[in-house]
C-alpha cells in the first residue's frame, strides 16, 4: 500500500510541479493581450500621420492632372509637413493619474483602468474584459485557434506577440537588459520581476493565507484555491481546471499527444517540465533537501510531502469516517474503500483493482515479471518497497518512533497500528455481531467464529 501511495503521489506532484514552474499559456496570453493593447494605442497615436500621408498622396495625384495648381499644392504639402512635425500635442489628459492622449477614444479606454469597467463579456464563460481586442484574443481559448505559427519548429500561438517571444528561443535574442547589473532577458516581464532584486519591490500577498508571489498573475491563480473557481472546461469530457495550462495538458489525454521524448530511454511526456524531472532519474540529481533530516529528493513536491512526516500535518480528511491523510491522492484512494470503486482493470483477465499499483503487481502473473530479491538472505518480494522494509531487518533501522512511548518501528504502517493502543480506536467492526477490533487481522480471525473456518490442521 505504501509503495502505491509513493508511486501515485509522485505522478500527481509531477503534474502540479510542471504547472507551477513553467510559463503557462494563460500567462503568455495575458501578457500578449497587454502588449497587443499597447500596440493598438501606438497605432492609434500614429493614425493622424497615416491620414496625412494619404492626403499628401491624394494631392500628388491631383497635381498630375492639374499642373496649374502645382505651386499652391506644394505650399499646402509644406504646411501639412509642418503640421505633422508639430502634431505631438496630447490634449486629452486623465484627471486621476495625469496620463495624456492624442485621441479622446484612447482616454476613454484608459479610464476603464480607474473605473474597473469591463464592458466586453465572453458569451461562453462569462469572463469580462475592458477592451474588445482582449476579448477577441480570449475567445481563442475556447475556439482553440492558434493562427501564428513558428516557421522553424511548427509550434502555433494564439497571439503574434507570443510568437515573437518564442522566436527568441531560436535566435537567442535577449533584448531586455537590466540597467543596474547588465543581466539580459528574453521577456520584459522577467526583467520587471528581476528589478525587484535591486528596488526591493513589494510582493503580491494572499490576504487569506499570507502566501506571497512575485507576480500578480500567480496570486490570481492561487486565489482560485480559495474560491474553488475552475473556469477552463474540457469540451470533450466536461472536466474543469483552474488554469488554462492544465486544460492544455489534459487535452493531450484525448489526442494521445506526447511530444517530449527522453533520448536515453524513449519515454514520452505531455509537457517539457515532466521530461525535465524525468531526466533526474538518469542523472541521479536530487536538488531538494530536507532541512531537518538531510534526506534529498528529485522533486520539490516530494520534499513538501516528506516534510509532513516531521510536522505531523494531515490536511486531507475523509468526510465519511474522519480519517486524515498527508496527501490528497491518499485520500482519493481511501474514498474508494467507501465507494467500492475499482477503476483499474487487467486487460488480459478482467480482474479489477482500486489502486494502479495493485494492477501493476498483478500483471506480473501474466508477464512473468521479475521479483525483488534480498541479496543477503535471498527472500524475494513482489514490490521494491517491501524489499526496502525487509532490508531494515538487516540494518536494524527503525526510523518511525512513537511520540508517546518512544517505541520505534521499521515502517510507518506499524507505527500507525501501534498508535491505536494509545488512542483506543477500534476501526474494524464485524458486520455480523457488531464487535470492534483495533487491527484488521484480528477482525479477520474473529470472522472464523461465524464462518466456522478452521484453516490450521495438525
Amino acid at each position: 500500500m505504501a509503495f502505491i501511495k509513493e508511486e501515485t503521489e509522485e505522478m500527481k506532484i509531477e503534474e502540479t510541479f510542471g504547472v507551477k514552474h513553467e510559463e503557462t499559456e494563460e500567462q503568455t496570453d495575458l501578457m500578449a493581450m497587454k502588449e497587443e493593447t499597447e500596440v493598438l494605442y501606438e497605432n492609434e497615436e500614429k493614425e493622424p500621420y497615416e491620414n496625412l500621408h494619404e492626403f499628401i498622396a491624394g494631392e500628388k495625384s491631383l497635381s498630375c492632372s492639374q499642373t496649374e495648381n502645382t505651386s499652391t499644392q506644394k505650399k499646402a504639402q509644406q504646411n501639412i509637413k509642418n503640421l505633422g512635425a508639430n502634431s505631438v500635442e496630447k490634449p486629452y489628459t486623465c484627471q486621476q493619474c495625469g496620463t495624456s492622449f492624442t485621441h479622446k477614444g484612447s482616454l476613454n479606454r484608459h479610464m476603464r483602468i480607474h473605473t474597473g469597467e469591463k464592458p466586453f463579456t465572453c458569451p461562453q464563460c462569462g469572463k469580462s474584459f475592458n477592451q474588445h481586442g482582449v476579448l477577441k484574443g480570449h475567445m481563442r481559448v475556447h475556439t482553440g485557434e492558434s493562427p501564428y505559427t513558428c516557421q522553424q519548429c511548427g509550434k502555433s500561438f494564439t497571439h503574434k506577440v507570443s510568437l515573437d517571444r518564442h522566436i527568441r528561443i531560436h535566435t537567442g535574442e535577449k533584448p531586455f537588459t537590466c540597467p543596474q547589473c547588465g543581466k539580459s532577458f528574453s521577456q520584459h516581464g522577467n526583467l520587471t520581476v528581476h528589478m525587484r532584486v535591486h528596488t526591493g519591490g513589494s510582493l503580491f500577498t494572499c490576504q487569506q493565507c499570507g502566501k506571497s508571489f512575485n507576480r500578480k498573475l500567480h496570486l490570481n491563480y492561487h486565489m482560485r484555491i480559495h474560491t474553488g473557481e475552475k473556469p477552463y472546461t474540457c469540451q470533450q469530457c466536461g472536466e474543469s481546471f483552474a488554469q488554462c495550462v492544465n486544460l492544455i495538458v489534459h487535452m493531450k489525454v484525448h489526442t494521445g499527444e506526447r511530444p517530449y521524448t527522453c533520448q536515453q530511454c524513449g519515454t514520452c511526456f505531455t509537457c517539457k517540465g515532466s521530461l525535465n524531472r524525468h531526466m533526474r532519474i538518469h542523472t541521479g540529481e536530487k536538488p531538494f533537501t530536507c532541512p531537518q533530516c538531510g534526506k534529498s529528493f528529485n522533486q520539490h513536491g516530494v520534499l513538501k510531502g516528506h516534510m509532513r512526516v516531521h510536522t505531523g500535518e494531515s490536511p486531507y480528511t475523509c468526510q465519511q469516517c474522519g480519517k486524515s491523510f498527508t496527501h490528497k491522492v491518499s485520500l482519493d484512494r481511501h474514498i474508494r474503500i467507501h465507494t467500492g470503486e475499482k477503476p483499474y482493470t487487467c486487460q488480459q483477465c478482467g480482474k479489477s483493482f482500486h489502486q494502479h499499483g495493485n494492477l501493476t503487481v498483478h500483471m506480473r502473473v501474466h508477464t512473468g515479471g521479475s521479483l525483488f530479491t534480498c541479496q543477503q538472505c535471498k527472500i524475494s518480494f513482489n514490490r521494491k518497497l517491501h524489499l526496502n522494509h525487509h532490508m531494515r531487518i538487516h540494518t536494524v533501522e527503525k526510523p518511525y518512533t512513537c511520540q508517546q512511548c518512544g517505541t520505534s518501528f521499521t515502517c510507518k504502517g506499524s507505527l500507525n497500528r501501534h498508535m491505536i493502543i494509545h488512542t483506543g480506536e477500534k476501526p474494524y467492526t464485524c458486520q455480523q455481531c457488531g464487535k470492534s477490533f483495533n487491527q484488521h487481522g484480528v477482525l479477520k480471525g474473529h470472522m472464523r467464529v461465524h464462518t466456522g473456518e478452521s484453516p490450521y490442521t495438525c
